[in-house]
């Protein structure tokens, strides 16, 4: 799929700049910013239930008596 983006010359221009600082293209970095945003949004959630999991083992935690005989 394609897609065009309308910006500014002045905007086109900086994120130009940015872009060669990273050695790309305008277009290779877009790409780039893209995936891995989303990526990102996959991953956040995954992460948020693991420390859900997290939290709710140590809040049970707090409530077990330790074995007297360890």
């Amino acid at each position: 799929m394609s897609q065009t983006i309308h910006i500014s010359e002045e905007s086109a221009a900086l994120l130009a700049r940015q872009a060669a600082a990273q050695g790309f293209i305008l277009e290779a970095w877009f790409e780039e910013l893209a995936l891995e945003k989303a990526t990102a949004n996959q991953v956040q959630p995954a992460q948020q239930e693991v420390r859900a999991a997290i939290e709710r083992i140590l809040e049970i935690q707090k409530r077990v008596k330790p074995d007297p005989q360890c």
